[in-house]
C-alpha cells in the first residue's frame, strides 16, 4: 500500500510541476486517465481533496500543498537512495560477507581473499568461519563455502573439488613406533580423533575399502576439536591422525608428514561454494565468486595425485612391540 501511495504522490507532484494531468501522464508514459484515477484514489484514501481541477488548469488545495511540502524532501531522499543502490550494484566496493568451515579452511581461504583485496582494495571482507551451519538469509551471507552435501534449496551450489582424508604420521613417530601395514594394525597405534566443535560428536575415520567408503573408530590417544592442534600433535610424533589434504598436502610434500595406508585414502566430501542468484548480485560479489571458483576448482595444490601418494607413502616396516 505504501508503494502505491508514493507513486500517487509522485504523480501529484509531477502534475503540479507541469501544470496539467495530461503532461504528467506523458512524462510517465501512462494515460491521463490513469494519472487522474491515481490522484483520485489517493484523495479518497486520505479523505481530503488535494487538487482544484478544471479543463484548463489545476492548483493545489491547502491540504495538497501541506502534503507535498512534507513529502517532497522524503521523495528526493528516496530517489537519491535508489540511484545510489543502482550505482553500488556495479561499484566494486563495500562489505563482502563470506562464511565457511572453521576446520582447516582458513589457510586455504585467505590467499583467495588476499588476492581479491589486492585487486579491489575498497571492498571490506567480513569472514565468519564456523563448523556449524547457520541461516544464509538471516546472516546476510554473500558467498559461503561448505564441505559435504550441497546447502539448502534456494541457493546456487557450485562443486569445487574433493579434498582427501589421508592417514598420516611424522617420520619420528614411524621411527619410534613402526608403520601400520593394515587398517587393523591401527588399533595397536596411538591415534588422534576429531571432536566436532559445535556438536561435541567424535568423528570416525573415513576410509576407502575396495572403492567403498567405510568408517573406523579407534581408542583415542589425543582427542581435540581443533584441526591445527591435531596437526601439531601429529607433527611432534605423538599420534597418527587422519588429516584433510587441505592441511596435509604441503606438509607431506615437505617431508614433515608421511601418508600411511594410501590405498585407503577417502575423498567423498566435496567443497561447495554457494550463493544467491547472480542476476541480483553486486559486482563485488560476482567478482569474488569468479575468483574463488577459478582458484579452488580442481586445485592440485590442495590434493595429492596417486603418484605422489605412492612416492611419499611409508614403506611397510615392522610394528614396534614397545612404546605403544
Amino acid at each position: 500500500m505504501l508503494s502505491k501511495d508514493i507513486r500517487a504522490i509522485e504523480m501529484l507532484a509531477k502534475a503540479v510541476e507541469l501544470g496539467s494531468l495530461r503532461r504528467a501522464a506523458a512524462s510517465q508514459n501512462v494515460t491521463a486517465q490513469a494519472v487522474s484515477q491515481t490522484v483520485a484514489q489517493l484523495e479518497e484514501s486520505l479523505g481530503v481533496r488535494l487538487l482544484h481541477r478544471t479543463t484548463r488548469s489545476l492548483s493545489l488545495t491547502e491540504e495538497g500543498q501541506q502534503l507535498l511540502d512534507a513529502a517532497q524532501p522524503a521523495l528526493v531522499a528516496f530517489e537519491r537512495a535508489l540511484a545510489q543502490a543502482r550505482l553500488s550494484k556495479d561499484e566494486i566496493a563495500g562489505p563482502l560477507r563470506i562464511v565457511g568451515p572453521r576446520s582447516a579452511f582458513a589457510p586455504v581461504l585467505w590467499p583467495v581473499v588476499d588476492e581479491y583485496c589486492q585487486h579491489y582494495p575498497k571492498v571490506q571482507p567480513e569472514v565468519q568461519l564456523d563448523d556449524s551451519i547457520g541461516d544464509w538469509v538471516l546472516d546476510r551471507v554473500d558467498v559461503g563455502f561448505r564441505f559435504g552435501s550441497p546447502p539448502a534449496e534456494g541457493l546456487i551450489a557450485r562443486p569445487l573439488f574433493a579434498p582427501q582424508l589421508i592417514i598420516c604420521a611424522s617420520p619420528g613417530y614411524l621411527s619410534r613406533y613402526g608403520t601400520p601395514r593394515s587398517l587393523d594394525d591401527l588399533a595397536l597405534h596411538r591415534c588422534s580423533v576429531f571432536r566436532h566443535p559445535g556438536t561435541g560428536k567424535i568423528f570416525p575415520w573415513f576410509v576407502s575399502v575396495s572403492g567403498e567408503v567405510q568408517t573406523r573408530e579407534f581408542p583415542p590417544t589425543v582427542a581435540t576439536n581443533d584441526t591445527e592442534l591435531e596437526i601439531q600433535a601429529t607433527l611432534t610424533g605423538q599420534v597418527i591422525a587422519q588429516v584433510s589434504s587441505l592441511s596435509a598436502a604441503a606438509l607431506i610434500r615437505a617431508g614433515r608428514l608421511v601418508p600411511i595406508l594410501t590405498e585407503h585414502v577417502a575423498s567423498h566430501l566435496r567443497l561447495y561454494a554457494y550463493y544467491g542468484s547472480r542476476k541480483a548480485q553486486p559486482k563485488r560479489v560476482r567478482r569474488f565468486i569468479d575468483l574463488a571458483i577459478d582458484r579452488f576448482t580442481d586445485n592440485k595444490d590442495l590434493t595429492l595425485s596417486s603418484e605422489e601418494l605412492t612416492a611419499y607413502g611409508a614403506v611397510g616396516r615392522p610394528i614396534a612391540s614397545t612404546g605403544i
